[in-house]
């Protein structure tokens, strides 16, 4: 990681380097260090940049090129995905049980990089929903949570950390709600983050570094964060 910017944890939390500073090996690392406090993170995420690390490695935070996107309107909503939606026995929730949703992603796998839900991040994802930011999308069946999403909403992005099911379709279903209450919630873009043929699959894409960072510039002033408001759900 040759030439990798270390960030001060007591430093500017605004503080990032430029995302095409992202190095190429690994694909999108953009710098180091830190903290997780609210500011930083949210300061990252109007910036195209996320935190991702395994327990043994210090904070890192990523700008990957390309950039998985799902616009709501682009949700493919299968026939069998519909025909379950329509089956008795789900209710979809929000925020009923947020640390149980982080806890059930915490068990999953973000590719290569293993099991990434460290019990900071967790303690300030937590933090963050409790300021209002952070938010779960919960499949439950017959009072029974089996799946769910959760992410940060700020503006009209919904920035999507991670997703889990334990019945078939159950994370789809989480998903398939939050498209449905995006214009509502005034929301006209999901960040995926990174793909997979799961996303891809209900009508995710992939988006140039520098469109997706164009776009977010469209929709979030990264310059605005200490007077944004957060999103209640």
């Amino acid at each position: 990681m040759s030439g990798l910017i270390w960030l001060d944890p007591q430093g500017d939390p605004r503080a990032f380097p430029p995302c095409d500073r992202a190095l190429k090996e690994p694909a999108g690392l953009l710098a180091a260090g830190g903290d997780l406090r609210p500011e930083r993170i949210l300061a990252a995420y109007r910036r195209g940049i996320f935190p991702w690390y395994s327990p043994e490695q210090p904070i890192l935070w990523w700008s990957p090129d390309p950039r998985e996107v799902l616009f709501p309107e682009s949700f493919r909503r299968s026939r069998s995905l519909a025909k379950r939606e329509r089956q008795g026995g789900w209710d979809v929730r929000t925020n009923s049980d947020f640390a149980a949703v982080i806890d059930a992603c915490a068990g999953t796998r973000r590719g290569e990089h293993g099991t990434w839900i460290t019990p900071e991040m967790r303690a300030a994802y937590l933090r963050l929903h409790t300021l209002g930011y952070a938010h779960s999308i919960e499949t439950w069946f017959q009072d029974e949570l089996v799946g769910g999403l959760y992410g940060l909403q700020i503006g009209p992005v919904f920035f999507g950390e991670s997703m889990f099911s334990r019945r078939t379709d159950a994370s789809k279903i989480a998903l398939s709600a939050l498209v449905r209450a995006a214009p509502a919630r005034q929301i006209a873009l999901i960040d995926c983050q990174l793909p997979s043929a799961h996303l891809k699959s209900l009508g995710s894409r992939s988006l140039p570094r520098s469109d997706f960072l164009h776009l977010l510039r469209q929709l979030i002033d990264p310059l605005d964060g200490d007077s944004s408001q957060a999103e209640r759900f």
